[in-house]
């Protein structure tokens, strides 16, 4: 059994972490890490995790095999720098300090999109997760990029009101997200940067993405639509997704129109492809804590310590 510490346990992904770890065969929580609620039982700040795990929170940290970081962006850094881990430790932040530039230190953090990383992942101790809105912008259009298929790119996407975070926001109270939609950081997303990084250097070259997320009235999930110019017929495309993504265990292409139920509560992405003339639509659906967050932080751990990409994540969707 590996240990595995939680560090940032009280918010939406450090607690999703815990439950999904809670189950995994091959780690025990050693700590779940909280500055602001150390002392209280995890299950006083979440009554469904009653026997499930009742550890108590500390701002204490251990040492231990796997070290998960769940702060607020900007903040694993600084958590870092204060509290040396051993170059053993297999480090995945789930912040965006290390997307962009990986170097800290001695460390090198690898991009942690499975399904186009996966060789890099293997054996690593620094792993950068994704961003949730990234993930499921990413997946759709991947395979193209890899055929040097993409030049002018628009993508909508929405997204539940867990993706803001746990601290209290006027957009994020009842009354003002219930029953109402609105977009927001329209073409300037802090993901925007990080998918091209990704998608220019499997295109190679240029790629125009122009990105406007929506925030929508539900707790969790993403749904994107990212629309291109192809000359491709559709049948080609689906065939080039299917093959594409035919080894990969978490993503699904659907012939059928998809939807959020489809992947709220598990670590799946699901694709679906319409066409007219020369433009195709991608569609995307993920689980913005899951896919987008803590189960794929799980499926990186899974890759890095040699385990099945599967373990522990075998998940259920909220059909009803």
């Amino acid at each position: 059994m590996k240990k595995v510490g939680i560090v940032g346990a009280n918010g939406y992904t450090g607690s999703e972490l815990v439950r999904v770890l809670a189950f995994h065969p091959n780690v025990t929580l050693s700590f779940l890490y909280s500055r602001s609620n150390s002392g209280t039982k995890i299950s006083d700040l979440y009554p469904d995790l009653e026997a499930v795990c009742e550890q108590v929170l500390t701002d204490r940290p251990q040492d231990v095999d796997i070290l998960f970081l769940c702060l607020p962006h900007k903040e694993s850094q600084n958590w870092l720098s204060q509290n040396p881990v051993k170059d053993e430790t297999l480090v995945i932040d789930l912040g965006n300090d290390f997307r962009l530039d990986g170097k800290f230190g001695n460390r090198n953090f690898i991009y942690g999109l499975p399904e186009i990383n996966k060789k890099n992942l293997e054996r690593a101790k620094s792993i950068a997760n994704p961003g949730c809105f990234a993930t499921a912008i990413q997946l759709a259009l991947i395979p193209l990029a890899e055929k040097g298929l993409l030049n002018e790119v628009y993508t909508t996407g929405i997204t539940g009101s867990t993706g803001a975070g746990q601290s209290l926001q006027a957009t994020t109270h009842f009354t003002w997200r219930n029953d109402n939609i609105s977009a927001y950081k329209t073409l300037t997303h802090q993901h925007v940067d990080e998918v091209l990084q990704q998608l220019v250097s499997s295109n190679h070259k240029e790629i125009s993405l122009n990105f406007v997320p929506w925030r929508g009235d539900f707790a969790r999930g993403i749904f994107t639509s990212s629309t291109v110019k192809t000359e491709l017929v559709l049948s080609d495309i689906i065939q080039l997704y299917q093959e594409f993504y035919e080894e990969e265990p978490f993503v699904k292409v659907s012939e059928n129109a998809i939807d959020l139920k489809q992947v709220v509560n598990t670590n799946r992405c699901v694709i679906h492809i319409e066409k007219s003339g020369n433009v195709a639509v991608i569609h995307s659906a993920i689980d913005n804590l899951l896919k987008g967050a803590s189960g794929q932080a799980v499926q990186n751990m899974n890759i890095a310590m040699g385990w099945e990409e599967n373990l522990g994540l075998n998940l259920k969707p909220i059909a009803f």
